[in-house]
């Protein structure tokens, strides 16, 4: 079984193209399965495992106090490992084909108000080069929803300043064209002209953001970086680098725009996704009605 969940985790890296988190996932819910299959003398032959072992599998992890969402999680790891198995030649079954997911309570996302958000913007010091290019990533964030990872690996060319666009690569390795505004661009191009050449160490380096080494900049310090400004701004809220494509889905959504192409620009599958804000939006509506109408 280990050997068959390396070849798994290969067809995932190579020809599904996932990313080395979403990978990680997989293998650490594919190695839990295998670890408690060992542990309890049950098959390890993935053509002897039954549905029976699975749901042993996906209770024990409900009794060890696994949350709903990671349960699931799990077992869509598994039936993900398993259709390769089948397509591959492996085995002929599925022992977790009919078995139901386990429901999830779906959390509303954090965002930050419009207050909030131009506060936390005034916060880097753009007359040195780090808070140029600090607040030039804030509001690349802001204005375009992309994901951290997808910020932090832009290269240069992939924004065209002039007509106001980036191309950026999402999950599954898809590639999508977000428009950019012109605030952002503004910030982007004084980030530009005025501060990257003074970090970068060698003309062959293409990422756009790079850190205080000249390097690209990983997530740690993105993080680090944007919960000094959140405490500097004193928002009272628990912010992550998510929390700013939350904000710019929500606040697209408030003033009208169109579900399918906030959608489109935050590079979700599934537009069920994408609907969670408008539980946010009707939330917000219910606020405002109660606040202000008169026989509220």
């Amino acid at each position: 079984m280990e050997t068959l969940i390396s070849s798994f985790m290969d067809y995932l890296n190579y020809e599904k193209g996932l990313s080395p988190n979403t990978r990680a996932a997989y293998k650490r819910d594919l190695s839990k399965l295998y670890q408690f299959l060992k542990k309890n003398t049950m098959p390890l032959d993935p053509e002897k495992i039954s549905k029976h072992n699975i749901m042993a599998f996906l209770s024990w992890q409900l009794d060890e106090g696994t949350a709903n969402s990671s349960a699931a999680r799990s077992l869509s790891s598994i039936k993900s490992f398993y259709k390769f198995l089948i397509l591959e030649g492996y085995t002929k079954s599925n022992p977790c084909s009919d078995l139901e997911t386990p429901k999830v309570k779906r959390k509303l996302p954090r965002f930050l108000s419009v207050e909030e958000v131009d506060k936390l913007m005034e916060q880097p010091s753009v007359l040195l080069p780090l808070g140029l290019r600090d607040r030039a990533m804030l509001e690349l964030m802001y204005g375009t929803g992309i994901r951290v990872s997808e910020l932090l690996s832009l290269q240069i060319e992939d924004i065209n300043t002039t007509a106001g666009f980036l191309r950026c690569m999402g999950k599954g390795r898809k590639e999508r064209i977000i428009p950019v505004n012109q605030t952002s661009v503004e910030w982007i191009q004084r980030y530009l002209f005025r501060a990257r050449n003074s970090l970068v160490k060698s003309h062959l380096e293409r990422t756009l953001f790079l850190n205080s080494h000249g390097r690209p900049m990983s997530r740690q310090g993105f993080f680090k970086i944007l919960s000094g400004y959140v405490q500097k701004a004193e928002i009272q809220k628990e912010v992550s680098p998510h929390t700013l494509r939350h904000s710019f889905a929500t606040h697209l959504l408030e003033n009208g725009a169109d579900l399918r192409a906030v959608q489109e620009m935050l590079g979700h599958v599934d537009i069920s996704t994408t609907q969670i804000y408008t539980h946010l939006t009707s939330t917000r509506l219910r606020e405002v009605y109660q606040q202000f109408h008169p026989r509220a």
